[in-house]
């Protein structure tokens, strides 16, 4: 299995279970245009959702949870849940950054897209240019870079 495969199946998951999920990170970068390699999947959701969120990605086989994730002092929340396909040893990732104060604009902007034949829900480009820019890491400022031009 592929990461695109696990990817459209993730955000079917998400989809059907109606917990609302904003993409950002390397896949909504992709969907505006600028491809590029991503390794995991990266999932805004709201803290209330994260129980039933990790139910979901159990129900698919994610069933190694790492510890909490804090940056931007505290401000950046992220819940990371791996498994490891066993047909290809292939170790998959889904970041689950929670929705806090500074990622609610974000959040309030998300919209729905159709893409490569799934429907998705998506930071907004002004919202996915914002995440980079708290991030602030080299792949960041590249992918601004890009995304901007």
């Amino acid at each position: 299995m592929s990461l695109l495969d696990e990817f459209r199946r993730i955000t079917a998951a998400f989809n059907r279970s109606g917990i609302d999920y904003a993409l950002c990170g390397g896949w909504a970068v992709n969907i505006y245009g600028y491809a590029r390699n991503t390794e995991d999947i990266d999932l805004l959701i709201l803290t209330g959702d994260l129980e039933a969120a990790k139910e979901v990605l159990r129900s698919n086989g994610f069933d190694i949870e790492g510890l909490p994730l804090s940056f931007d002092e505290g401000k950046t929340q992220i819940r990371r849940i791996s498994k490891i396909d066993r047909e290809t040893k292939t170790l998959f990732t889904v970041d689950l950054i929670l929705v806090s104060e500074i990622y609610q604009r974000v959040w309030d902007g998300r919209l729905v897209v159709n893409w490569q034949d799934g429907e998705y829900r998506l930071v907004s480009k002004d919202g996915l240019l914002e995440m980079k820019r708290i991030a602030d890491r080299e792949k960041d400022r590249l992918d601004i870079k890009h995304l901007t031009s």
